[in-house]
């Protein structure tokens, strides 16, 4: 069973930095795709970020454009999120996902949670104002 593990998350003031990391049992080239989804609560999940496996592209939700930046590093098997300046509405529980590869993945559907197969467990992000 392919297990993704996410820490880092906490309490920080507004215009603040976190990084989350999300450790990957197996070799993260193993998954098409690994993304970064949050819920707040009584809210819908939603994608924020994600990072294709084959050529390293990038896609960020508007609302973190320029604030968020997901990376990885492959020797480690994690997927970073480093988030900056941020603000009270980014305070939700931040999930990692990933795409396996036997499965098809279109990358303008990144953001579709249903595209993803295996998913961690979470970490809240909570920012007081």
């Amino acid at each position: 069973q392919v297990q993704l593990v996410e820490s880092g998350g906490g309490l920080v003031q507004s215009g603040g930095s976190l990084r989350l990391s999300c450790a990957a049992s197996t070799s993260t080239l193993d998954y098409v795709a690994i993304g970064w989804f949050r819920q707040a609560p009584g809210k819908e999940r939603e994608g924020v970020s994600c990072i294709s496996s084959s050529d390293g592209s990038t896609y960020y939700a508007d609302s973190v454009k320029g604030r968020f930046t997901i990376s990885r590093d492959n020797a480690k098997n994690t997927v970073y999120l480093q988030l900056n300046s941020l603000k009270p509405e980014d305070t939700a529980v931040y999930y990692c996902a990933a795409v396996g590869r036997e499965y098809g993945w279109v990358a303008t559907q990144w953001a579709d949670q249903y595209e993803y197969t295996n998913w961690g467990q979470g970490t809240q992000v909570t920012v007081s104002s």
